[in-house]
């Protein structure tokens, strides 16, 4: 005979393979960043309450739980704090879903979303100088064909501001070959 599933594996479920990529839209990106937290959080508490993950419920995720995950996340995997932001803004994601599809959780839902947010030293923006910039367009030797691709994508990166990840995303479909030439990709394929 197989075990029930607990609410709190019915509500991840639902989560996951319903609610954020077909109800919010989100990338499979922005999905996979929330399972990895999830997954983070659900080891940490099995962990902490000394029973399997397959067992927890929504009675072992508590505010306290959370608070102390996070510091685990800092103080053990030395995570800065924008990526316990992050991790916390996934959680606060499955909490306000939850507290929507399980009523019943609703008061342990609004506790751990008043868990706060750290505040983060911003990151330095620096700048390149014109001089700079030319000096790096210019480095590919464009007399060989390596040397084109570098010098286009070099060009591609500074004229769109996108991030590499973005345009090794970038397939043939995406592009727009004749005038105005275009270039499809980034978040919300700009």
């Amino acid at each position: 005979m197989s075990a029930k599933p607990s609410s709190l594996g019915r509500a991840l479920r639902e989560f996951f393979a319903d609610h954020l990529p077909r109800v919010r839209g989100m990338s499979p990106h922005t999905v996979c960043s929330y399972r990895d937290a999830v997954m983070l959080l659900l080891r940490f508490l099995a962990e902490r309450h000394d029973r399997d993950v397959v067992k927890l419920d929504f009675k072992d995720l508590a505010p306290d739980d959370v608070i102390a995950f996070l510091h685990h996340l800092e103080a053990e995997r030395h995570n800065a704090a924008a990526t316990r932001n992050s991790r916390l803004a996934a959680i606060h994601a499955f909490v306000r879903f939850a507290a929507t599809n399980h009523p019943e959780q609703l008061e342990l839902c609004q506790r751990i979303l008043a868990v706060p947010f750290k505040r983060a030293r911003p990151r330095l923006v620096e700048y390149l100088e014109a001089g700079e910039i030319s000096a790096i367009l210019d480095s590919p030797d464009r007399t060989i064909p390596d040397g084109r691709r570098d010098h286009a994508l070099l060009l591609t990166l500074f004229n769109t501001g996108a991030r590499v990840q973005e345009i090794l995303d970038v397939r043939p479909s995406d592009l727009q070959l004749v005038r105005p030439f275009q270039v499809r990709g980034g978040k919300g394929r700009k």
